[in-house]
This record gives structure tokens, C-alpha cells and sequence, in this order.
């Protein structure tokens, strides 16, 4: 039976049962059975909450697996039956996909469940793409939750000295069990502690809770000529003047702050000789990140669940957000 996470309402989440695709596969197409899928907090609570239009229930959540092949397609060259593959399927046990873009065969000796996370990270791997981080660079990231978190060590990977803020101590203490170098509380006192660190300000703020009162106020976090990159989707209302924001970005000696969206799918998905970077660039060197330990992620799994405990996990991660961090589905 294929087994199959469902968000059939908001906040009502089932597992439910049906057969196993059985049909000639087309084309690229091939038959996979998941071993591993990870949970993307930010995304599948707002589609759990009913606040993502894109996202219809009933409906199957989830983008980040890894998986082996079952079966292909005439046309999908390159895979056979029994190749294990990271690419974005959902949280089904099976699944019929198309062999390419984002299909891409697991490196030898890269350990399962590490793999899904290889989609959290190219997330954050585009806050990096589009800065000026340099050498000796000092910034701060906002929200150290799974992609948060991974975006302060890829920044710190590029030779900044990173500072990463979040109002859960456990989340501080998860990033420096991860290599960051400086965690603030988030809140009253965030600024003079970050800016303090700095040196007066730093050269680039990367916005990853989606929260956009956090993006307006951690302006003044950034010194002249710097830039804000909004890396989580910004979700919410907020009501604030907008005047003080725009001279941030308008007055010299004010800030003449870039602002800069990081959304991954800005980057095309097949690698093009015109085009440097793309999402299948940025998985492969995730893996590599991953396999040589430079790209910690261990630390971060908080939970390794059957597909059976779907609802305790989406609860978790509304509910008790220091005790669930990243979860992943075992399906065999």
C-alpha cells in the first residue's frame, strides 16, 4: 500500500492508504519509494494553517526526499531500478516522478537521512548567492531555524564572522553546536548587543523568520551602504510607517541599505553554461558540503518519526518549537 501524509483541513492531518501506482511509466518518468522526507516548518504549517492560496486540501505537503528507484521510464537514461536519488518529493511513500532537474543520484558514502536536508539548505544557499559577503565580513542572521541556521554556516563558510539571533535559547544553543560563532537573544537589547559584536553594524542582515516586523526593525542593525536580504518568506499582517524604512534605503548617511530577495526558484533549475548558478549547482555542492562535515546538520535532527506519527510532529512544531526542530519520516 502506498502510504500518504494528508492535510485535509486546517490543522487536520491524516495518513492515508491507497494502491501502489500501477501504470507503464511514461517518458522520464520513474517509480520511487521514499526512505526519507523531511519537514519544511515554515512552508507546511502556513499550508497546514489554510494560509497558503497555492496549496489546495486535500492536499499532500512536503518537498525534500531521498529515495530509490523502483522503476523507469524508456527515456529517463541514466537511472535504473535500485538507485538511491535526492530530489523533491512529497511525503508519500511512493511517487511517480519525472527523472530530471532536481534528480540527482546520493554520493557514496553521504548517510540517508542527511540527504533531505540537502533542500533546506539550497534555500539558504541563496541569501548567499546574491550578497556581497566577503572575507572578514561581519553578519547576522534572524530566525535560526533549520534554514536559518544553515544559511549563518554557509555564511560563515564564505569567511564572515556570523552572529545569529533568535528568541529560543535552544535554537542559539543548537547554532553554536553547529560552528556559529555569536548568538543574541532576540528582543529588547538584540541591537546594541548585535551591533556591539560588529563593530557598529553589520555589512549584511539575512531575514529568515518571514516575520516582517523583525525585517523592519533589524534595519538599523546594518551599517552604511549594507544590505538586507529577505531569505523567509515574509507571512502576516504589520502596520508601521513606512517613511523611516524607505530613507534607509534613499539617504546617504542614513544607510543607502540594498534590499535583496532570495526566494531559491530565482536561480533556473538545469545547470546552463550562460547561467553560474542553478538549483541543480547548489544540490551538488550540498552534497559535498554535507559529506566532508564542513555543512553540520546532525545536530538539528531532532526527531525521526513513522509517517503514522504525522499529526504529534505538525503539533510539535506549532506547538513545542524548542523540542521539535528538524523531523524527518522514516518510510522503511
Amino acid at each position: 500500500m502506498n502510504r500518504q501524509i494528508v492535510f485535509t483541513a486546517p490543522w487536520q492531518v491524516e495518513v492515508r492508504k491507497e494502491a501502489v501506482p500501477d501504470r507503464p511509466l511514461a517518458g522520464r518518468e520513474a517509480l520511487v519509494r521514499k526512505l526519507y522526507t523531511l519537514i519544511s516548518p515554515g512552508t507546511e504549517l502556513a499550508c497546514l494553517s489554510g494560509g497558503e492560496s497555492w496549496f489546495r486540501m486535500p492536499g499532500i505537503p512536503g518537498y525534500a526526499a531521498v529515495s530509490r528507484i523502483e522503476a523507469v521510464g524508456p527515456e529517463a537514461r541514466g537511472f535504473a531500478a535500485g538507485d538511491i536519488v535526492f530530489h523533491y518529493g512529497n511525503h508519500s511513500e511512493y511517487e511517480i516522478v519525472k527523472a530530471e532537474g532536481v534528480f540527482l543520484k546520493v554520493p557514496d558514502g553521504l548517510e540517508l537521512p542527511l540527504v533531505p536536508f540537502t533542500r533546506m539548505a539550497t534555500v539558504a544557499m541563496t541569501s548567499l548567492r546574491v550578497s556581497t559577503i566577503e572575507l572578514g565580513d561581519h553578519v547576522a542572521v534572524t530566525g535560526l531555524g533549520l534554514i536559518g541556521n544553515m544559511a549563518a554556516q554557509l555564511a560563515g563558510l564564505q569567511g564572515a564572522t556570523v552572529i545569529g539571533v533568535d528568541l529560543s535559547e535552544n535554537r542559539r544553543r543548537l547554532a553554536e553546536a553547529c560552528g556559529i560563532s555569536h548568538t543574541v537573544a532576540g528582543g529588547e537589547g538584540a541591537a546594541e548587543r548585535v551591533k556591539a559584536i560588529a563593530e557598529g553594524g553589520v555589512g549584511t542582515l539575512i531575514e529568515a523568520t518571514g516575520v516582517p516586523q523583525v525585517a523592519v526593525e533589524s534595519v538599523s542593525w546594518i551599517r552604511q551602504y549594507g544590505e538586507l536580504i529577505l531569505l523567509g518568506s515574509p507571512r502576516g499582517r504589520y502596520e508601521t510607517d513606512v517613511t523611516d524604512l524607505l530613507n534607509s534605503v534613499h539617504l546617504n548617511g542614513r544607510g543607502c541599505i540594498t534590499f535583496k530577495g532570495a526566494h531559491e526558484w530565482r536561480f533556473p533549475v538545469e545547470e546552463d553554461p550562460f547561467v553560474k548558478h542553478s538549483l541543480v549547482r547548489n544540490s551538488k555542492v550540498v552534497f559535498g558540503l554535507l559529506k566532508n562535515g564542513r555543512l553540520r546538520v546532525e545536530p538539528l535532527i531532532s526527531h525521526i518519526l513513522a509517517p503514522e506519527e504525522a499529526a504529534a510532529a505538525y503539533d510539535g512544531l506549532k506547538n513545542r518549537k524548542d523540542e521539535y526542530q528538524g523531523v524527518l519520516f522514516k518510510w522503511v
